[in-house]
């Protein structure tokens, strides 16, 4: 299917503030990768398997790139081996 483009993402630089935390729900194994919101809150979608951390670096790739930011300034702070998880936001206030 390949990579998604930055306009297929839902605009997420709302949450680049400096110590924000970002919760969500991953589901690996997808048939695309793509972001989700929804009222129950956010899901991520990837295709990458969840061996090895492949999946969740798969999300922090997505993610930042829905932020507009880079994924080292991205940090898990919990979930590593949880469909749950939760990174906080490292890098610069974005205007």
């Amino acid at each position: 299917m390949g990579k998604p483009k930055r306009k297929d993402l839902p605009d997420l630089g709302h949450l680049a503030r400096p110590g924000a935390e970002i919760r969500l729900r991953v589901t690996p194994r997808a048939s695309c990768n793509a972001i989700v919101l929804s009222e129950q809150g956010l899901k991520v979608l990837v295709t990458a398997l969840p061996e090895g951390g492949r999946a969740t670096e798969a999300v922090r790739r997505l993610l930042a790139k829905a932020m507009g930011t880079a994924p080292s300034n991205l940090d898990l702070r919990q979930g590593a081996s949880s469909r749950y998880k939760v990174f906080v936001y490292l890098g610069p206030e974005r205007d």
